[in-house]
């Protein structure tokens, strides 16, 4: 799966907390969401220049378009998260994990392995393109 293809295929899957992704569906996603947040910071700084919603430690939080961008993102952020779990056979939940320091480090190196091989109680594999 190639960049293109992943991103289509998330927001394709927008709020489906069913079936399966594969590792390339969830890192392409990811490296998606990290270059979006970084437009969308330096399109605040270039229209709003020091307005944000909220102040912290001379840190800008909450700018605006960033925050409606994230906000439209995280629907398909979680649920491409709980499909990559279906994908190792464990339910969505374990991405409650995440939300402990040393859970976001476990999570992190349980998505770098592959799935599981063949079909589980989650669907199909993703990765097995031979016809049915």
């Amino acid at each position: 799966m190639n960049f293109s293809s992943a991103v289509s295929s998330v927001f394709s899957k927008y709020a489906t907390f069913e079936g399966r992704a594969p590792r390339s569906e969830y890192w392409w996603w990811v490296l998606f969401s990290v270059a979006v947040n970084w437009a969308t910071t330096f399109v605040d700084t270039l229209l709003f220049g020091e307005f944000y919603l909220m102040h912290y430690d001379e840190i800008q939080v909450f700018t605006p378009i960033s925050t409606l961008v994230g906000l439209a993102l995280i629907v398909p952020s979680i649920a491409v998260g709980v499909r990559r779990f279906h994908d190792m056979r464990h339910t969505g939940w374990w991405l409650l994990i995440g939300l402990t320091g040393i859970g976001a480090l476990v999570i992190f190196f349980w998505f770098m392995r592959r799935g599981t091989e063949g079909p589980n109680r989650y669907g199909p594999d993703p990765l097995d393109h031979r016809p049915v």
